[in-house]
């Protein structure tokens, strides 16, 4: 079995992946993706393609474990953590606990925004450069609420965003209601991010696919990596079912996946798999005019030509492959609580997928400090739509220059030790 060589190795094909492959070719690197499974078959695939500037709160904010810990017994609830025994999943939860105090959000919420913000810009660069169509509507998003006293507890939202530069309108519930005529009568209010957008997260994905082929990239499929080769402080070679691998430098993008790859290097990523649920169903006859999140219970509701798709809810039960079915019909049950017609007329798919959730909420970028040619791109949580275009111009800079223009370090995998 001969080797290939590149100068970059990409793991995992995911809208991570994919982006730091594409803008790693730009740069001028040959680039070689390797995707377990198909591209953009996890998380880049099911969710709700929101671009969202305004989600600068973690979910590590005071008072977070304790709602973990209501939750046990609850597999419906939006935020669920499985009771059943496992020691890392335990120990995870012990370690965000020193995150989930008001300094250290302060210190996130910031780096979530810088992040944030300037990919949205550079994704706006990337799809008109490109020329990639994925169905991007620049209309921003709506959070939607219910119960007054609970749109009141959240005002802070407001004016952290106000505070870091992000566009956000205080909505009553009549300017809510005539905003949005898709919602069902009754709601108390909310708040409108202008500058957040949505788009079709399967389009993007192929879209960037498609560009690192032509731009002369290497797309390996169905390739599960069975071993990371290494001599001294150097990845030397990525083994695989049908081939090996080498390059100069490896960026390892593979999401919820990276602990595990991580551990054949004696890296122990702060990492759990934080599985996600959707519906999508064809048009409704009265779609949303724009992304809705629904935020009592934690549901996201974005329209396209071709559909509706109701997602979100976090459940942390580790590698567990099963779909917990109560989940997606607590996400059916609260879309109808807020909209006059919350789904269309056929189901076109049920699905889950794993997100990457680090324990401060921030992802991993950057150069690991203890093996000299390894680049992370992983743990972006929830936000891997938002985030991919800033991750990627900063993996490409760091790796190829020109430096990057948003400060790495609160990115820094060296914030862990790794």
């Amino acid at each position: 079995m001969s080797d290939s060589t590149s100068d970059v190795i990409v793991i995992g094909g995911g809208v991570i992946g994919l982006s730091c492959a594409l803008y790693l070719l730009k740069a001028g690197a040959s680039v070689r993706v390797i995707e377990r499974a198909q591209v953009g078959a996890g998380a880049s695939h099911g969710n709700c393609g929101t671009i969202t500037p305004s989600h600068i709160a973690p979910i590590t904010a005071p008072g977070a474990v304790g709602r973990a810990l209501r939750s046990l017994w609850r597999r419906d609830a939006p935020l669920h953590v499985s009771p059943w025994p496992d020691p890392a999943r335990f120990a995870w939860l012990a370690g965000m606990t020193k995150f989930c105090n008001w300094a250290e959000f302060s210190r996130i919420a910031e780096a979530r925004s810088a992040l944030l913000q300037r990919s949205r810009t550079v994704l706006d660069e990337l799809l008109e450069i490109e020329q990639i169509d994925a169905g991007m509507q620049r209309t921003g998003t709506l959070y939607v609420y219910r119960d007054g006293r609970q749109l009141q507890s959240e005002q802070w939202h407001a004016e952290w965003l106000q505070r870091l530069g992000t566009a956000v309108q205080v909505l009553d519930g009549d300017e809510l209601a005539a905003m949005e005529p898709a919602l069902a009568d009754g709601v108390a209010g909310g708040f409108f991010h202008p500058d957040d957008a949505s788009l079709r997260p399967e389009k993007l994905v192929a879209g960037l696919a498609e560009r690192v082929r032509v731009l002369g990239g290497h797309i390996e499929e169905r390739m599960p990596v069975r071993h990371l080769q290494t001599r001294s402080r150097a990845i030397t070679r990525v083994d695989t079912k049908r081939g090996r691998f080498r390059a100069e430098r490896v960026v390892l993008a593979a999401g919820a996946w990276s602990p595990k790859l991580a551990r054949q290097l004696g890296l122990h990523l702060p990492m759990q798999p934080g599985k996600g649920y959707s519906l999508t169903f064809s048009p409704s006859s009265q779609m949303p005019q724009r992304p809705l999140s629904l935020r009592e219970a934690s549901v996201c509701v974005t329209g396209w030509s071709d559909g509706l798709r109701l997602g979100s809810t976090m459940e942390f039960s580790g590698y567990d492959k099963r779909m917990n079915t109560r989940r997606l019909e607590a996400i059916r049950r609260a879309a109808a609580t807020y909209l006059k017609v919350s789904e269309g007329p056929e189901l076109t798919e049920r699905w889950w997928g794993w997100r990457p959730m680090v324990q401060d909420e921030l992802p991993l970028i950057g150069p690991s400090a203890r093996w000299s040619n390894l680049m992370l791109a992983t743990g972006h949580g929830m936000l891997g739509m938002s985030m991919a275009a800033a991750t990627a111009e900063l993996v490409a800079g760091l790796c190829a220059g020109p430096a990057p223009l948003l400060d790495p370090s609160p990115y820094a995998p060296s914030r862990f030790g790794l």
